[in-house]
């Protein structure tokens, strides 16, 4: 079984062709395949290298790595379709002395002409077939060459994923095959790349399913054995509408730099227009052992938001902190906060919250900027450093400096007794603290913090937060 994705690189991997290179992917592994990466590139007007770069980054993150194709090679290539071009010419030559081309010299004007006019009749507008039996030589002038379609009859996809789908040969167009310039077109070569790489299976979106009588045929015409076909139901936005920027973020890219793991989004790909069961979490060797094109929706996907941050939280909790804090790291990077060795013990206290890696950085920042920097919410302030927390605040930190070690379990016993003491409860000073500490109402479990953060930090916070406390009043509690 030999499969492949071959991506235009006009833009970055959208969402859609990502489903569907795993989904090749999937194949490709289970049945022992060979998972082959084409780039159709021969757009020469859109197609530009860091577009390609960026497929090729995208891909590898993802963990989709390729059998054949760039940087890997192969016994199959050249594979980038501009590098491929002087290998059409011998087969459309084999169709024109076979028949089942020809040229045809009819102007821009008079196409324009033909389709309007069948427009005007109600009919669909295409090639009248003005050419198709003049029998033109090489001499006949400017020409494109096009294909001989059938006009009778039908042509039957056997599609692995939605059954049997009959085209009627009239509503077919005798498509160009090769434009004034000598350059062959995409349904062209894309059957002549198919079969000199030895494709065995075409799996690709509902967007090419009318692509694919076209091919078929020409793969006949050419006596080429057709590869077979499967069209993945296309992926929606929760509108119904075909997923756009409106519906949100479609770059594969977008995910990886909004803090995603690589892992949650193979994951959740992989359930977008495919089911097993009731299961959800899939590891990639679980993903392998159960996908089967027999479980692909026959309709539409729709695109799930929450359900996509839900995975990822859930693969971000089964890290190790120190895994975590490894994957983290960029993100602190790029946010401009400096770490230290402290990493592993912050994120650890903040991993069952966060729901991405940007989040996981935004709730651990306080750990690591400078005091000056925390970023105060006025109200936390004023709710929980009142006048009575400030000398509670400053008697806590010294009775916490002469503590043991600084371990939870030393930790604890002294904030109760101090409690205990002065018989208040426990959120008369925890409160306090982990404004003290994160400048926020919301924050780690006090213990595990003051921990992750250092003693030093910790009583130079407390006391600071103390400092920003009102002088104490009589009538305050």
């Amino acid at each position: 079984m030999r499969l492949r994705f071959a991506p235009s690189p006009t833009g970055y991997l959208h969402i859609g062709g990502a489903r569907t290179a795993l989904f090749n992917w999937l194949l490709a592994r289970k049945n022992d395949g060979v998972f082959v990466l084409r780039i159709e590139d021969t757009d020469t007007r859109r197609s530009k290298p860091e577009f390609e770069d960026q497929i090729l980054r995208d891909m590898a993150w993802l963990g989709l790595d390729w059998d054949e194709g760039p940087e890997t090679g192969g016994d199959h290539g050249p594979y980038r379709q501009s590098e491929r071009q002087g290998r059409y010419e011998s087969y459309l030559a084999q169709m024109l002395q076979a028949g089942s081309a020809y040229r045809c010299t009819c102007t821009r004007e008079r196409l324009t002409e033909v389709r309007e006019a069948a427009q005007a009749a109600g009919k669909k507008p295409m090639y009248d077939g003005h050419c198709r039996d003049l029998g033109l030589g090489p001499d006949c002038g400017e020409h494109v060459l096009r294909f001989k379609s059938p006009s009778d009859g039908h042509t039957v996809i056997k599609d692995l994923c939605k059954g049997d789908v009959q085209f009627d040969n009239q509503e077919l167009d005798d498509l160009i095959i090769q434009r004034t310039d000598g350059s062959p077109t995409y349904n062209f070569v894309v059957v002549v790349d198919d079969h000199e790489m030895g494709i065995t299976h075409v799996i690709r979106g509902d967007d090419h399913l009318n692509n694919a009588p076209k091919q078929q045929l020409i793969f006949e015409a050419l006596g080429f054995p057709v590869p077979a076909f499967g069209h993945l139901p296309i992926i929606l936005g929760n509108d119904g509408g075909k997923m756009s920027k409106r519906h949100g973020d479609t770059s594969v890219g977008a995910y990886r730099d909004k803090g995603f793991l690589p892992e949650a989004l193979f994951n959740y790909l992989n359930r977008v227009g495919w089911a097993s069961g009731d299961m959800e979490h899939f590891s990639k060797e679980e993903s392998i052992a159960a996908f089967g094109l027999d479980g692909v929706a026959k309709s539409g996907a729709k695109w799930d938001m929450d359900k996509l941050t839900w995975l990822n939280q859930q693969w971000m909790m089964g890290l190790s902190t120190e895994a975590l804090a490894e994957r983290a790291l960029p993100y602190f990077e790029a946010a401009g906060v400096q770490t230290d060795d402290r990493l592993a013990a912050a994120v650890g206290t903040v991993q069952a919250r966060a729901k991405t890696l940007v989040d996981l950085v935004a709730a651990a920042r306080f750990y690591f900027v400078e005091d000056a920097e925390l970023e105060w919410d006025d109200k936390a302030t004023k709710k929980f450093l009142k006048a009575a927390a400030g000398p509670r605040l400053r008697e806590l930190a010294d009775a916490l400096e002469a503590a043991a070690d600084w371990s939870e379990a030393a930790l604890e016993p002294v904030v109760q007794a101090f409690c205990e003491a002065r018989e208040i409860g426990l959120g008369k000073v925890a409160q306090p603290i982990r404004v003290s500490m994160t400048g926020q109402k919301m924050g780690p479990g006090l213990y595990e913090m003051l921990v992750a953060i250092g003693k030093a930090t910790a009583l130079r916070r407390m006391r600071a937060g103390a400092d920003r406390c009102p002088p104490p009043e009589a009538d305050q509690d």
